[in-house]
């Protein structure tokens, strides 16, 4: 692709390089070079404790030096199941330090869930909150993890005399760190997402992927100051969004990370009123939330100057008013677990479209190009299949070769995502990634809560489909076709997910049918019903 072809460049404000030049740092060298220049600098404030750079480094070269007496070497794959913590970042720096690879978990994984995850990585060593302790236990039989270690946000869980308590563990390593050989394009981070087939796939992220991603969106907010900063951390740190945006992107910038365990308005209009945070990466239900607050002008929310919103389209409506109370930026971008993830974002400084997800980052080529063949490039304004080539790009799918090779072609990542660009460089998503439903920032595929409905011994047939919602962009909805005779209510189906699945999966709404609308080969028509209930909503 030459520099003609990249439309997009003409749309980029004056300060916004249109390349990088990218150190080759790991992250953790970039932990090692801030805590030598900023030491005193606080690097984490979680429930009123403070945590320098220089602390944040001892603590991760203890973790590592712990990691390697337990046997972690180059590319031995690690979990971390936690909500956002600073045993979280010490845990997957340490990781990386060493040239593990980080398995991202999801909290509210149910068994079921864990156990593919435990089972296709092949992590022998699980790093977690231990609350989790009861669920994990359950799957050590069935799944190849051997070492649990355990650490307490508050009163310690009850846990097996087995595990290993990681705060006991930590004490017994100084916190220093001899280093050991770990190269830019070795695998980073294991990132699952959904698969075609319903199935799980581990998106390999490499070093250079995950910091040349942290850096091509510090490039794009220019008017960010280098250790200066505060960003509020709300975003869950097993997401590839906050991976990117929250931690790394505060690790490279010698920001400060305010860390929230989850996302509540109370506490987060708390702390953005005690630590005035300056970049406040998010999704839409989390401004919707603020801006409905009745008090929110009472928490000096002003202090906030950049925002990017992503997991789900941003109204245009929510950003004015957000950035009417802050007299920041909101900007809405883009981006996929396979892209580290972030490749497009509305301009900081210039024009905003209204719809769009915005333009490429820098080193981030674009196509749009035909659903058939997926070989021929489309002109702008004409609608195909959005595909993506940057240092961010996934190496591949884990054990999937038949999965990666549809994806990544010449370096190419085929998006799924049926989009257009205009005559401006500006994309706009057309159509959802295959049927995935997007709920309040989850991205949740329906196959894997169908799977759950057809094992139901009632259910003859099930679909499930993403239907409007106002504050969660889209909400789940299951179709079920009885078996004949049978009985059910809605709350018994309900009842019946909540016990199979994460709880984001779980349908709110249940219809049941006498038959499901197919095509002539009996596909079931998953987008009439859809727009059936659009078709409500309105009336």
């Amino acid at each position: 692709m030459t520099e003609s072809d990249k439309i997009w460049l003409k749309s980029y404000p004056a300060k916004i390089p249109a390349q990088i030049d990218y150190p080759d740092l790991t992250m953790p060298q970039f932990l090692d070079k801030i805590a030598a220049e900023f030491p005193e600098r606080e690097a984490i404030i979680f429930s009123g404790i403070k945590i320098s750079f220089q602390m944040l480094q001892g603590m991760v070269n203890q973790c590592a030096n712990a990691l390697a007496d337990l046997g972690v070497k180059n590319g031995d794959r690690v979990a971390i199941m936690s909500p956002n913590s600073p045993h979280y970042v010490m845990a997957f720096m340490a990781i990386l330090k060493l040239g593990g690879i980080v398995v991202q978990v999801n909290p509210m994984y149910v068994e079921r869930e864990l156990e593919h995850i435990l089972n296709d990585s092949g992590a022998e060593i699980i790093i977690a909150y231990d609350a989790f302790y009861p669920l994990i236990n359950k799957v050590c039989d069935v799944t190849p993890l051997q070492k649990i270690i355990l650490f307490s946000l508050g009163q310690p869980a009850e846990k097996d005399d087995s595990v290993i308590k990681a705060e006991e563990l930590l004490l017994k390593y100084p916190p220093v760190f001899s280093q050991v050989p770990v190269e830019m394009d070795d695998v980073a981070v294991f990132q699952y997402t959904g698969g075609t087939t319903g199935v799980s796939k581990g998106a390999m992220l490499t070093h250079r992927n995950i910091t040349a991603n942290a850096l091509q969106v510090t490039y794009w907010f220019e008017n960010m100051e280098y250790g200066q900063e505060k960003v509020l951390c709300a975003l869950p740190f097993f997401h590839s969004y906050a991976m990117t945006t929250c931690m790394n992107f505060s690790i490279v910038n010698a920001a400060t990370m305010i860390v929230m365990p989850r996302f509540e308005i109370k506490q987060c209009l708390e702390l953005i009123k005690v630590y005035q945070p300056t970049f406040f990466p998010g999704a839409p239900t989390m401004y919707i939330a603020i801006i409905n607050h009745p008090d929110v002008q009472e928490y000096g929310i002003n202090s906030i100057k950049g925002c990017i919103s992503g997991s789900a389209p941003l109204p245009i409506e929510v950003a004015e008013k957000f950035e009417q109370l802050t007299g920041g930026s909101l900007v809405e971008g883009f981006g996929l677990s396979e892209t580290s993830p972030v490749t497009h974002c509305n301009p900081v400084s210039g024009t905003r479209k209204a719809g769009s997800i915005g333009i490429p980052l820098p080193d981030t080529d674009c196509k749009i190009v035909d659903l058939e063949s997926g070989e021929r490039e489309l002109p702008p304004n004409e609608i195909g299949e959005l595909s993506i080539k940057g240092p961010q790009a996934m190496k591949g799918y884990w054990n999937m070769p038949e999965e990666t090779a549809k994806t990544l072609r010449d370096g190419w990542i085929y998006t799924g995502d049926i989009a257009k660009m205009d005559e401006d460089g500006y994309f706009y998503i057309v159509d959802r990634k295959k049927d995935m439903i997007i709920a309040g920032g989850f991205n949740i595929y329906p196959r894997d809560i169908e799977e759950v409905l057809f094992e139901h011994p009632k259910i003859m047939e099930a679909v499930v489909a993403g239907v409007p919602d106002p504050y969660r962009g889209e909400t789940v909805k299951a179709f079920i076709v009885l078996k004949e005779g049978q009985q059910v209510t809605e709350e018994e189906i309900i009842d019946y997910c909540r016990n199979n699945l994460a709880k984001y999966k779980v349908p709110k709404l249940v219809e049941f049918r006498t038959q499901l609308p197919k095509t002539i080969v009996g596909k079931v028509l998953r987008r009439t019903l859809r727009e059936e209930e659009i078709k409500k909503q309105k009336s």
